[in-house]
């Protein structure tokens, strides 16, 4: 019975969901604490990034980097982040982002202090739904404060 979400963009849906699950964790940090509602909501993000990089691996028709590379089109739509390509081999790629709107939106939203929260810590969840021999490394992100976010992507030989 589920919608068809991929006639919805990925910035969208994230606003749609903050704009829901914001409020929520907001009251819920009063009620229960801080803390233990960051760790809560991380546990969940990150069970949802899991299966989300399975549901991106089919989408992409595999597991191979140029595969996930085809998907990740599907977080910049609609201009969602500006990657500057600098390595794309079958064994590793590397990219920065230099603009991030789902930073600017959670900004926006008055939830920038949720933001990596909600999006940037479902990558490496993500990559290792999609392919678990796929390492992600990342140093910095524009949500906490960098001037860009630096991917870097390679195939483990395990």
């Amino acid at each position: 019975m589920g919608a068809d979400l991929s006639k919805i963009g990925m910035l969208a849906r994230r606003e749609i969901e903050a704009r829901i699950v914001g409020p929520l964790i907001k009251a819920f940090m009063v009620e229960i604490g801080e803390e233990r509602v960051r760790e809560m909501v991380q546990q969940v993000i990150i069970s949802l990034a899991r299966e989300s990089g399975g549901m991106l691996r089919e989408f992409a028709g595999g597991g191979s980097l140029e595969d996930f590379a085809k998907g990740m089109a599907l977080w910049s739509q609609d201009d969602a982040v500006t990657f500057d390509l600098l390595e794309l081999t079958p064994e590793k790629i590397s990219m920065n982002a230099t603009r991030c709107r789902y930073a600017e939106m959670y900004k926006e939203l008055g939830l920038a202090d949720l933001g990596f929260t909600l999006s940037c810590a479902r990558d490496f969840a993500l990559v290792e739904g999609f392919n678990p021999k796929i390492k992600l490394e990342r140093t910095q992100t524009i949500m906490e404060g960098a001037d860009h976010c630096d991917f870097r992507f390679t195939l483990r030989k395990v």
